[in-house]
């Protein structure tokens, strides 16, 4: 169901240039109508409302209830960042956060962790982008079952894709929650864009191309 909170987001989205539509190939080689890049999130305000977003769901779903936050190199740097600001200013819940650097670095501290310096028993989630064909989570979890016996109980993602993963079967969504055990939430589905479309007069060409790729990569 498309909620108003959902249609605040997905214009969002849009006015920042980060959903458009055209003729794309994903990081999985697939030919897609749609294209999520929150890389062009570049302002100051886009940054602080973005956080805010996720920061909402976030409290929606699992309150105070963790104990840090991590944002996987490069795009979840900055996303961890901004939800870990709006958490603490608009719900009072304030918790670590730290993310990870590509390459170790072999000087002063050391390491490949900034920020942050995860406990043994800590609950950790995940603040990311989107979620694809699953590659990005299955790079996370060794670098922070590294860190420490932490306990990954959740991730946060923009935009789920609902596409088929390594299972033709199963979306990489539901691969990653049986794979590591973790509950994934998304801001908004593809199922909430299409939707979004359908009520947009100006956006009628649209729908037949979701609609083809939806059922050829996706799984609901």
């Amino acid at each position: 169901m498309l909620t108003a909170a959902k249609k605040e987001f997905i214009e969002f989205m849009m006015s920042a240039d980060v959903l458009r539509f055209g003729d794309f190939t994903t990081k999985s080689g697939r030919k897609t109508p749609y294209f999520v890049n929150t890389g062009n999130y570049k302002t100051g305000l886009q940054n602080s409302r973005l956080g805010e977003f996720y920061a909402a769901l976030v409290k929606e779903t699992v309150g105070d209830q963790f104990d840090a936050m991590f944002g996987p190199a490069y795009k979840g740097i900055p996303l961890a960042t901004s939800v870990s600001g709006a958490l603490a200013r608009n719900y009072g819940i304030d918790k670590p956060f730290f993310f990870n650097r590509k390459e170790a670095k072999d000087h002063g501290e050391g390491g490949n962790i900034v920020g942050y310096k995860p406990q043994d028993g800590d609950r950790v989630i995940i603040i990311e982008d989107v979620i694809t064909a699953g590659t990005a989570i299955r790079e996370t979890m060794p670098v922070l079952k590294g860190c420490a016996d932490v306990k990954v109980t959740d991730m946060f993602i923009s935009v789920n894709r609902c596409e088929v993963g390594q299972n033709p079967d199963k979306t990489a969504v539901m691969e990653v929650g049986e794979e590591f055990g973790i509950k994934v939430h998304a801001l908004v589905t593809v199922q909430d864009i299409r939707e979004y479309l359908a009520d947009k007069e100006e956006y009628a060409h649209l729908l037949p191309l979701m609609d083809a790729y939806m059922k050829q990569y996706c799984v609901f």
